[in-house]
């Protein structure tokens, strides 16, 4: 959307818009939909990102809201692509996290799948997209990317 823009003044903006984002939700108390993508490669590892805008050191899964006409494996999908440059083979819906906000709520759809390729980030949204054994994540993960890996884990890990 903001590609004309160059990388380090998009990134600011992107900061600004999440944190004026939060302020409406919470003064709105919203009720927020969007998905998270558990992707998979051939060697069982999960792909994580870490955001430019909020959270940056902090590794999580991509994802983020659906389009009003979009189903949910489409946004999904839609979102692995234009985040880490993978394709989403497979998905499959397993759940629902439904996560309190202090003021609104997120709901968020869970999805997984198989991916293939080395993930690239956009360099914009998102500043590295790395793939981790689902057993070794690292250290700054969020603690809702690891209920949510821990989920799937529990389902079978079938993606």
């Amino acid at each position: 959307m903001l590609s004309f823009l160059p990388g380090p003044v998009h990134r600011a903006a992107l900061r600004v818009a999440h944190g004026l984002r939060l302020r409406w939700w919470r003064l709105t108390a919203r009720r927020v939909r969007g998905c998270n993508v558990i992707a998979v490669n051939d060697r069982g590892a999960v792909l994580l990102v870490r955001h430019s805008y909020h959270a940056r050191d902090t590794w999580m899964l991509p994802g983020g809201g659906l389009g009003r006409a979009e189903s949910l494996l489409e946004a999904a999908a839609r979102e692995l692509i234009e985040e880490t440059g993978c394709p989403l083979h497979h998905a499959a819906h397993i759940g629902t996290v439904t996560l309190d906000r202090a003021g609104w709520t997120n709901l968020i759809e869970l999805v997984c799948g198989q991916t293939a390729g080395t993930p690239v980030a956009d360099g914009r949204e998102i500043e590295e997209a790395r793939f981790f054994a689902p057993d070794a994540l690292p250290a700054p993960t969020s603690a809702q990317t690891r209920q949510m890996i821990a989920l799937w884990r529990q389902n079978g890990s079938s993606a």
